[in-house]
């Protein structure tokens, strides 16, 4: 009998060209990963040489050459054209006896009647060098021989589908040399539970050591084509390997629609609103989803593009798709960063993709009809993508679209095409008007903005290769954790400063004790609230499981390096600010002095939502294993304020020395470098925050216009005091560093602390190659 038929179990990577790269994927892992715990729905697949004997049957080999032969794939309506005529026609094809034999024999072998999903496997597709996201179709609950033979055909044509067609021209395949296998699987009942798309590293940063997990009410379907906005969630691999519960963020999605099974059909339906307001997937099961994609990374040896489904009958989650990841894997050397140089008005955000900036003049597109009116250097605006839009996609300096998340379709081909994109920005397509220029960045975190206007923006080479070492340990000052991944690929010795307001003011925005005392706040203020805390147990689970988040987000990026968390310091005007703070916050006459730092932590008036900020500490520290965070008090005025501090941590679980836990002190007061031999019996060493310790020793308030000029860390005065905290510590053996402005501002000051013996510098980001070279070359 002709090689036309494969069960699933009897392939391997050897066979990619006898069924191309994702059934050859599937064969693999059914042999090799089952017992790593990886599950993947059985089937088979149809060979190669079954696509080549259909065309052969028909007499369609020669007719398809020439109608391609004759095709400029940058005229997309010529294009459009050509492949419509060409599906039409294997769509129309007569199977050959043989293989429609084999087809309904091996679909009868599944089971009486069985749900299928038709699958396509092209055999340039999906290898490390040649990827393209949903350049062929797949057909989901298939049922029935007839109707599997007809969705055999329908895969066969999506060969020739638009941007199939132009990716091979594009990348130098040669039409007759790429084959369709067509792989059918048992369907995995996700439509009554949950799917979506995961990778083995951070799909913007190229991070490697998290899986990036998206999932969505329904079949995977809507996820893949961008049609949902997604939950997000990321996992730490290491700390995952090593035992931890290591789930460092979850981005609730909105999650408006899901594609369902019902009444013989599938069919897109509005997600209860209950549903839309709770994640899909729970912690464990993503922990568990996790697990299997570690396993097949280990497995192929590089980064990996999985897509999976929950079965809600059974519970189980499987593995339904698997190929290399490769727009991050092909990042070679330092490679670059763009930079906004300016600010401007928002005029609408979404999710970034690609961390990069451009701008042009918007271009809203309705449908493919319409994809003609897309010139070089537009910015693409459409409700969504999908992959039958690269031909235009590739002339435009930017895309946003209404729909989406990070792992759609539109995403992939985005960062595949090094194109900035904001996807999943809700009302882009009715809110920017066609023909106004905009800037759209990416470079900003994990949101994407689109702003008025054409803004300047500029563009950084990375350093590559292996740095020398400095005289010192260089350290960064980081408060956003959604830049934390990119952040860490630079050069680094860990975090010396990463800051909790970004976390606070960003990701939770509520005053910590308007979600303690939820209960008397007004029904308005409850309605926003629960807008915010939607995804979680309740008010207070909400703002330490967000804290907690943040930080070992933080703490993930820089693993196994020291990540320094300063408790936060906020002023009353800044907490006033957060949802329901108005209520609970004094008003001062000068905040800056006011009740800040330790004074506010021992409090009557705050301590109680300091002990929340202890709890996620405490969870990120030993839940969740990040035991690589330290913690840092700022704003000690009096040896009393430090010790009821280091007190009030060590009641709520955060004993120095404990678990090696290492407290350290801002330095930032002239009485902490006065008495600095004492406040060192209660710490493990200084942080120097010449900010404040500048404007304290000056008398100088740096936000005042009338008096900044004087504001220099550079003073003698101020140098001073800076030699003495540093001979303090190093006389105790304890650690000394600093984090404040000064040495990412000025170079000479940097010189001057590596010649006083200081341990380490903290500096801003942007700052620290340029100083790693100066100090390691000096």
């Amino acid at each position: 009998m002709a090689d036309y038929i494969v069960p699933l179990e009897a392939l391997s990577m050897a066979d990619v060209p006898r069924v191309g790269g994702k059934n050859a994927s599937l064969g693999e892992m059914i042999a090799h990963l089952a017992g790593a715990g990886v599950k993947v729905p059985g089937g088979f697949a149809t060979t190669a040489q079954a696509f080549w004997d259909v065309l052969d049957h028909n007499d369609l080999h020669a007719r398809i050459q020439a109608r391609l032969d004759a095709l400029d794939v940058a005229d997309v309506t010529a294009l459009a054209a050509a492949g419509a005529q060409i599906r039409a026609w294997v769509e129309a094809v007569v199977l050959p006896p043989l293989l429609e034999a084999g087809l309904r024999a091996a679909y009868r072998a599944l089971g009486d009647e069985v749900s299928v999903a038709v699958r396509s496997s092209a055999t340039a597709e999906d290898l490390p060098d040649a990827s393209f996201a949903g350049q062929q179709d797949t057909y989901l609950h298939v049922c029935g021989e007839v109707a599997l033979l007809a969705h055999v055909k329908k895969v066969f044509a999506s060969l020739y589908n638009d941007r199939a067609i132009a990716y091979r021209v594009h990348h130098g395949y040669a039409h007759g040399g790429v084959a369709l296998s067509a792989g059918v699987q048992r369907m995995v009942r996700s439509d009554s539970a949950s799917a979506g798309v995961m990778f083995t590293l951070d799909t913007e940063s190229g991070f490697r050591d998290a899986v990036f997990i998206t999932a969505a009410y329904g079949l995977g379907e809507t996820v893949v084509q961008g049609a949902v906005n997604p939950d997000e969630f990321y996992v730490h691999k290491p700390m995952l390997a090593r035992g931890f519960p290591a789930v460092v963020r979850r981005e609730l999605g909105e999650k408006a629609i899901r594609m369902v099974w019902h009444d013989g059909a599938t069919r897109v339906e509005d997600t209860p609103l209950a549903l839309r307001r709770r994640f899909s997937l729970a912690d464990a099961e993503v922990l568990e989803l996790a697990r299997q994609a570690m396993a097949i990374e280990q497995h192929y040896g590089h980064p990996m593009d999985i897509e999976w489904a929950k079965d809600g009958e059974t519970g189980e989650l499987f593995i339904v798709q698997a190929r290399p990841e490769t727009v991050k894997t092909r990042v070679q050397g330092g490679g670059e960063r763009y930079v906004l140089e300016a600010s401007g008005t928002v005029r609408i955000s979404g999710r970034a993709i690609g961390q990069k900036i451009g701008a042009g003049r918007v271009r809203i597109v309705a449908n493919p009809a319409e994809m003609e009116r897309v010139q070089s250097g537009d910015v693409l605006v459409s409700d969504m993508t999908d992959p039958d839009w690269e031909p235009v996609m590739k002339r435009a300096a930017a895309i946003v679209t209404n729909r989406g998340g990070r792992t759609c379709h539109a995403a992939i081909v985005a960062r595949e095409l090094g194109i900035p994109a904001v996807v999943g920005a809700g009302d882009a397509t009715t809110v920017l008007r066609d023909g106004e220029m905009v800037t759209v960045s990416c470079a900003e975190g994990d949101t994407g903005f689109v702003y008025a206007g054409q803004l300047p923006f500029s563009v950084e080479m990375l350093a590559s290769g292996t740095l020398p070492q400095p005289p010192v340990k260089l350290m960064m000052n980081v408060g956003n954790p959604e830049r934390a991944f990119e952040f860490a690929q630079i050069p680094n010795h860990g975090v010396g400063l990463a800051r909790l307001e970004f976390i606070i003011a960003r990701m939770i925005g509520v005053h910590p004790l308007a979600l303690l005392e939820y209960a008397s706040q007004t029904p308005a203020l409850r309605d926003e609230i629960d807008q915010r805390i939607a995804g979680y147990a309740d008010p207070v689970s909400f703002y330490v499981d967000k804290l907690a988040e943040g930080i070992s987000t933080l703490a993930a990026a820089f693993w196994p390096q020291p990540v320094i968390v300063r408790l936060s310091d906020f002023k009353s005007n800044e907490y006033a600010n957060l949802l329901g703070g108005e209520r609970y916050e004094p008003k001062e006459e000068n905040p800056m002095l006011g009740l800040r730092g330790a004074a506010r932590y021992v409090s009557a008036l705050f301590r109680p939502a300091f002990v929340l900020e202890c709890r996620a500490l405490k969870q990120v520290r030993e839940t969740m294993g990040f035991d690589n965070v330290e913690v840092m008090i700022p704003f000690v005025r009096t040896l009393e304020e430090c010790a009821a501090v280091v007190d009030l941590l060590a009641a709520n679980g955060l004993k120095r020395g404990e678990n090696g836990l290492r407290l350290i002190m801002m330095c930032e007061i002239p009485s902490n470098v006065l008495l600095a031999d004492d406040f060192l019996q209660y710490v493990d060493g200084f942080s120097i925050g010449s900010n404040d310790l500048t404007q304290l020793t000056l008398g100088i308030d740096r936000d005042s216009g009338l008096v900044a000029g004087g504001f220099d860390e550079r003073n003698p005065a101020v140098k001073k005091l800076l030699a003495e905290a540093i001979s303090a510590c190093k006389r105790h053996g304890k650690y000394i560093g600093i984090c404040g402005q000064g040495p990412s501002d000025h170079p000479d000051l940097a010189d001057w602390l590596v010649a006083q013996g200081i341990g380490s510098l903290s500096l801003n980001p942007d700052s620290v190659v340029a100083t790693w070279q100066r100090l390691a070359l000096a």
